[in-house]
């Protein structure tokens, strides 16, 4: 049932992409401003998901970063330091993985709902919260890159693309949508390219 609301939501949603752009001309994207950087959390310890009974604000209750994992995050954040760019914002869903990435990369973080994990979701909730994000990214006037720290199943609903913990897709917003430009393993300092459409 999760994957039928997936597939209505790309197609509802409608992801625009192009050809991949090279590495440094994502970098260079990033810094002349007008982005939205999807970055997925940062490896975890293993597992799917989080234990039952979980709680939002109680970290020990969730599935978090591993010690890889909180290294990876740090190096994303030396990656963005050493091309001089500097996020206008970071925001993110309220897991503790994801918070954790974001505190590691970028020393700050806004606790954004909308990037909550839609794992456990039914399609009007999810629906609800991508509209929800939709909205807040339009009503933003700040030019300066904003990145998104979340979980890859909001990820693919909102570009199509499933992303490796730490990775990140670069995008424009146009016409009210998410035009992907290209994808960034930054701790690893490699790109993932991306077929043409």
């Amino acid at each position: 049932m999760k994957t039928v609301w997936v597939v209505l939501l790309l197609a509802l949603t409608g992801p625009l992409a192009h050809a991949a752009e090279p590495d440094e001309a994502l970098w260079q994207r990033m810094r002349s401003g007008g982005v939205t950087v999807l970055m997925r959390h940062a490896q975890t310890v293993p597992g799917i998901g989080d234990p039952p009974g979980f709680v939002l604000g109680q970290c020990p209750t969730q599935r978090n970063l591993s010690n890889a994992g909180r290294s990876d995050a740090r190096s994303i954040g030396a990656a963005f330091q050493r091309r001089g760019i500097d996020p206008g914002a970071v925001w993110s869903s309220r897991w503790c993985r994801c918070l954790d990435t974001a505190r590691l990369a970028f020393g700050r973080v806004q606790a954004e709902p909308s990037l909550d994990s839609m794992f456990n979701d039914d399609a009007a909730r999810a629906s609800a919260k991508l509209r929800d994000l939709h909205a807040r990214l339009a009503a933003r006037r700040d030019t300066t890159p904003l990145v998104l720290v979340t979980h890859d199943v909001n990820i693919r609903a909102l570009t199509g693309e499933s992303v490796a913990p730490g990775e990140m897709v670069v995008t424009v917003l146009r016409d009210g949508k998410l035009e992907v430009l290209g994808r960034i393993n930054a701790h690893r300092e490699s790109v993932a390219q991306m077929p043409t459409h």
